[in-house]
């Protein structure tokens, strides 16, 4: 059958958007509501901490220095006569909610792409009349739809807030620029996807992409404003919504986004059906002796990810920790920020830091969360299978993977801790903050390995609701370090394990709570191996 014509090549296309968004008619609705979430939280979060024009110009004096404009946007922002809230929102919102949506374009882009081919579906799927380019039209398509709502949705929210300064128009373009920055990461994904024939090296170059854009307009923005130029999270910045709401800097996301579609199209005539552009490196004749042990050959399988979030901790702790210093000033002048720092105790810095230490706790429970959910994404794939059809028992194949979440999500935190500790001490210039921020950081361990436990009972029992466990670091991010700043009821953050952790070093360690949570964490892995071990295998 003739299949290169432009036609043919996208038959089907229709009918594998409409199988991709019911296959993700929780995951994305989820992505776009918790997004949209974040940015109205934060809008409301600004209207109680800063209330007076003095208090947002006490934190554009705060920002505009080098570290803070690394964290968050361009100096243009900061230098207008008042620091509004649109201002404030536009600066602080627009690098973190182009990030967010990047993730959810590489996610959606390689699953309904490498991911299809990786387990044979889409070849099968091509043996019937479906055109060469269909998956690959059919996710970015369904990335360009998940965009288009998640901007549309900050377009309505914020535009119909009734802050003052938060215009309609000015919505309507940082809805905008949110979306044509997903949908640019949606087409460099698809170029990935190209070039590798795995889905996690795929994953890999997207979010490589990603944080490659942010670090470009971080350096841009604190000097070489060139270098913003280089990054599509750096061009929907300088959108400037709420403040000079400039609407051409987009076409040049609308520019690389049909650049690399096109060249995503054309490199997938080059290439084999489950084949990728680059070979893939022949193995070692004998495989080394730690991969005959569970514990080795799943560090192995984990490897990647788990140098990746410890990059990741230790990048943003390193931001964080490089405005420790100026903790005092950014609070002298604004009530609200001083009344939460009086909540915690102790002195500024250290109440400050405690606030921080729950944003890295997050971080390190995202890596548990999908160190553990590997073991699943190991059983679907049908490479589990095999495995235990040998000698090896299910306790100690699962027991590796675990083990790797556990230790590493605690590494990944110590790594934080360290690093925050370092950055903060330097911009403080109290060393002593190097040791304090560390055993801070191991404080949140045990919440860590609940966390785990969790995720593995839920795989061990109710392993199609594997998933669910990402409602702990979501539910914990909205209750502990939103809560506070949205005026959230306390009693929400007894049901994450996160806020039943002493908040150190602002306040004294208590061991009764890590010890309980300990307890319960073991309790929860207990289940949760006597579950996989009581249930049957998903087979291939």
């Amino acid at each position: 059958m003739d299949r290169s014509g432009p036609g043919r090549s996208l038959a089907g296309a229709g009918t594998l958007v409409r199988f991709a968004l019911r296959r993700d008619r929780i995951r994305l609705p989820v992505w776009i509501l918790a997004t949209t979430s974040v940015a109205v939280s934060s809008l409301s979060s600004f209207e109680s901490q800063y209330p007076t024009a003095a208090d947002r110009a006490t934190a554009a004096e705060t920002l505009g220095g080098p570290a803070g404009l690394a964290m968050t946007g361009p100096e243009r922002y900061v230098t207008g006569a008042d620091y509004t809230y649109g201002a404030m929102t536009g600066h602080q919102m627009i690098g973190y909610l182009a990030i967010a949506v990047g993730l959810m374009s590489v996610l959606t882009v390689v699953r309904h792409t490498r991911a299809e081919e990786e387990t044979g579906r889409a070849e099968l799927l091509r043996a019937n009349v479906l055109g060469r380019h269909a998956h690959l039209a059919a996710a970015l398509t369904v990335a360009v739809l998940a965009n288009l709502a998640v901007g549309l949705l900050l377009a309505v929210t914020l535009g119909g807030s009734g802050v003052e300064s938060i215009t309609g128009a000015g919505s309507l373009l940082l809805g905008a620029a949110v979306a044509a920055a997903g949908i640019s990461f949606a087409a460099v994904t698809a170029v990935g996807a190209q070039i590798t024939a795995f889905s996690r090296g795929a994953s890999g170059l997207g979010m490589g992409a990603v944080g490659v854009a942010f670090a470009l307009r971080a350096v841009g923005d604190i000097g070489a404003d060139a270098v913003s130029w280089l990054s599509p999270i750096g061009w929907a910045q300088r959108t400037y919504a709420y403040v000079d709401d400039r609407w051409w800097p987009l076409l040049l996301n609308l520019a690389l986004t049909a650049a690399c579609a096109a060249t995503a199209f054309a490199l997938s005539t080059r290439r084999d059906v489950g084949a990728g552009l680059r070979p893939s490196r022949p193995g070692r004749p004998a495989a080394s002796a730690t991969l005959g042990h569970p514990l080795g050959f799943a560090l192995r399988l984990h490897r990647g990810v788990l140098l990746g979030f410890a990059a990741g901790g230790l990048l943003f702790s390193l931001m964080y920790g490089s405005i420790l210093g100026s903790a005092e000033d950014m609070i002298r002048d604004n009530e609200q920020l001083r009344e939460l720092i009086d909540q915690l105790g102790g002195d500024v810095v250290e109440s400050f830091a405690s606030v921080v230490m729950t944003v890295l706790v997050v971080l390190a429970a995202c890596y548990v969360v999908v160190a553990v959910l590997r073991a699943r994404a190991e059983e679907t794939a049908g490479r589990a299978e095999p495995v235990l059809a040998t000698g090896l028992s299910r306790t100690r194949w699962l027991a590796g993977h675990l083990a790797v979440a556990l230790v590493g999500g605690t590494a990944v935190m110590l790594l934080a801790g360290v690093g925050f500790g370092l950055s903060g001490a330097a911009s403080s210039d109290d060393w002593g903050l190097v040791g304090r921020l560390t055993g801070a950081s191991l404080a949140y361990a045990p919440a860590l390995w609940v966390t785990a436990g969790v995720a593995v009972a839920l795989f061990g029992w109710f392993p199609s609701a594997s998933a669910a466990a990402w409602v702990v670091p979501a539910y914990s991010f909205l209750v502990v370090y939103l809560g506070d700043l949205v005026d959230l009821p306390d009693g929400l953050a007894n049901f994450s394990p996160i806020g039943h952790v002493p908040q150190v070093p602002a306040a004294d360690l208590e061991w009764t709570p890590l010890l309980i949570l300990t307890a319960v964490a073991g309790g929860l892995i207990w289940l949760g191996l006597a579950g996989f071990n009581r249930r049957d295998l998903d087979c291939k």
